[in-house]
């Protein structure tokens, strides 16, 4: 407790690559709630080492989707039995990104949100660089058991990371 302002709390935690489960680093963390539900908490973090680079898998994904002829357009990720297509990964694991700041952002101590599934996605036309999908999310605030339908705008280029700008 830090009087007036919130709760602190001190991590060690372990993390683990999505795509190769063998790959871990470990991580210290603290992360302050702040007093009252407007403000995202304060995360300062240390990895130690690195994970797996997945630089090779997301050229692949960004040259795919640079050279479809329409937008993509998707629904149902994972479909009603939890299965993500191959071509759909990609998709997935972007939109899980980027789900993640969103949580951050609207987290408390009380919630414990967590991506249930890309209701739709659609491409943005983009002049630029840079891939842009709008994604309409499902979170599951696993508290209350809540379902929560989310909007976000995701742009995304190999060598710049994820951005939510909406």
């Amino acid at each position: 407790d830090i009087d007036g302002v919130g709760q602190k709390y001190h991590l060690e935690l372990v993390l683990e690559d999505l795509l190769d489960k063998d790959s871990t680093v470990n991580c210290t963390a603290e992360v302050l709630y702040h007093l009252g539900n407007n403000i995202p908490p304060d995360v300062q973090f240390t990895i130690e080492g690195e994970l797996k680079n997945a630089e090779e898998a997301d050229n692949i994904f960004y040259n795919r989707i640079k050279s479809l002829e329409k937008e993509l357009v998707a629904e149902n990720i994972p479909d009603s039995h939890g299965n993500v297509s191959p071509e759909m990964e990609p998709v997935h694991l972007l939109a899980w990104v980027a789900s993640g700041y969103v949580i951050w952002q609207n987290s408390t101590e009380n919630t414990k949100f967590q991506l249930a599934q890309i209701k739709h996605v659609k491409q943005v036309k983009r002049s630029d660089e840079y891939l842009e999908f709008d994604y309409t999310i499902l979170l599951h605030e696993m508290v209350s058991q809540e379902i929560i339908p989310w909007q976000m705008t995701v742009l995304w280029h190999p060598q710049h990371g994820v951005q939510v700008t909406q």
